[in-house]
C-alpha cells in the first residue's frame, strides 16, 4: 500500500508520518519509508541520530541508476536518458517490490532498527549548493515518481512519503500515485486552507484523501475541524509530551506514546488496508500515462529530443500478477 502524508508547513506532517511508520514497522509488516520533503527531517523524526539521517544516500543524485536499472529490456525505451520522471513501465521494464532486495534499494535505501524493528528508509536528498539557481526540487523527487511508477506493492507491505508541504505535488502526477493520501492539519484557517486546496485539485482524480488533525486540544478543535472538513476528517492527534521529548532528542519508544495517539495511529492503518479493495490497476496506469504524455508535450520532448509517447506500451498494465512474472 502506497501512504502520502501531506499538508501545510508547520502542521506535523513530518512528524505524523514518522510515528506511523515506526507504528506499522514494530507490527512486522515490511515498510519503506521516503522522505520526499525539501527539508529533510523524516530521518531524525523517526528517531535516527543527526549522523545516521545524514549518512542517507541522496536518490537525486542517484536518478541515472535508477532509470538504468527501471528501463531494463523495455524495448520502447532507447536509454535512460530518454527516461523522464513519468515515464511508465511497459513490457520489458523492471518492477520493484517493497520487501525485495533490488540494485534500487541499495543505493538508495538504508535498513535502520527502530523500536527493535527493521525499517528501511530512502530520502530524495536535499538542496545543495549546486542546486541553487539552476535546478528545482522536482528534479529530485521525480525519482520518487519513478520508483511508484515501477512499484507493484501488495496488502499488508507499505510505503510511506512525506510528501513537501502544501500543494507543491500538484506539480506532477505524483499526487495520484497513492492508495491513500493524509492531509495533516491543525485546527485553524490556514490549518485547513491547504485541504480545500488539495481537495479541489484532487477532484478529478478519485485521490482518496482523509484528514488527520493534529495538536488538537479539545472537543472545540475537533468540532472547529469536523465543520471545516466534513466527513473527510478521520482522526486527530492531541497534544504530545511524547513528541516534544523526541524533538528534544530523547527519542522515546514508540509504546509510550498516549494510548489515544496511539489508537489514531490504529485507526490510520485501518483506514489504510481497507482501501486496498478499492485499488484500480487499470485506473492507476491509465493515470501514469495521462501524465506522462501531458510532461511529454510540455517539455520532455524537447529536453530529450525524442517523441515520448512512443514510451507508452497501450498493452502493458502495471499489477501485482505482472511483477510476480517479471
Amino acid at each position: 500500500m502506497k501512504i502520502a502524508f501531506v499538508g501545510k508547513g508547520g502542521s506535523g506532517k513530518t512528524t505524523l508520518s514518522s510515528l506511523f511508520v515506526r507504528h506499522l514497522a514494530r507490527t512486522g509488516a515490511p515498510v519503506l519509508a521516503v522522505d520526499a520533503d525539501i527539508n529533510q527531517h523524516l530521518g531524525t523524526a523517526i528517531g535516527l541520530s543527526e549522523p545516521e539521517a545524514a549518512s542517507l544516500p541522496s536518490m537525486g543524485a542517484h536518478l541515472p541508476e535508477i532509470k538504468e536499472y527501471l528501463r531494463g529490456a523495455n524495448p520502447r525505451i532507447a536509454d535512460a536518458e530518454s527516461m523522464i520522471k513519468t515515464t511508465p513501465p511497459g513490457s520489458g521494464s523492471r518492477l520493484l517490490r517493497i520487501a525485495e532486495d533490488n540494485p534500487v534499494y541499495a543505493l538508495c535505501a538504508r535498513e535502520f532498527r527502530v523500536d527493535g524493528a527493521p525499517l528501511r528508509l530512502m530520502a530524495t536528498g536535499a538542496f545543495t549548493e549546486a542546486d541553487l539557481g539552476v535546478a528545482c526540487y522536482h528534479s529530485k523527487v521525480g525519482a520518487v515518481e519513478l520508483v511508484l511508477n515501477h512499484l507493484a506493492d501488495g496488502p499488508g507491505e507499505y510505503l510511506a512519503v512525506d510528501m513537501t508541504a502544501g500543494s507543491d505535488a500538484f506539480a506532477s502526477g505524483l499526487f495520484t500515485r497513492f492508495d491513500m493520501t493524509f492531509l495533516v492539519a491543525e485546527p485553524t484557517r490556514k490549518g485547513v486552507s491547504v485541504y480545500r486546496q488539495y481537495k479541489d485539485y484532487a477532484a478529478d482524480f478519485d485521490v482518496n484523501l482523509r484528514v488527520v488533525g493534529n495538536k488538537v486540544q479539545g472537543q472545540d478543535d475537533v468540532d472547529y475541524l469536523r465543520e471545516a472538513v466534513g466527513e473527510d476528517l478521520l482522526a486527530v492527534f492531541g497534544q504530545s509530551d511524547w513528541v516534544r521529548r523526541t524533538e528534544q532528542g530523547r527519542a522515546p519508544r514508540l509504546d509510550a506514546l498516549e494510548p489515544e495517539n496511539l489508537a489514531a495511529l490504529d485507526t490510520l492503518r485501518a483506514a489504510v488496508d481497507a482501501s486496498y479493495p478499492l485499488r484500480d490497476w487499470e485506473r492507476y496506469t491509465r493515470q501514469m500515462v495521462r501524465f506522462h504524455l501531458r510532461n511529454a508535450e510540455s517539455w520532455g520532448n524537447a529536453r530529450t529530443g525524442t517523441d515520448l509517447a512512443g514510451q507508452v506500451d497501450p498493452d502493458f498494465v502495471l499489477g501485482e500478477a505482472v511483477a510476480m512474472t517479471a
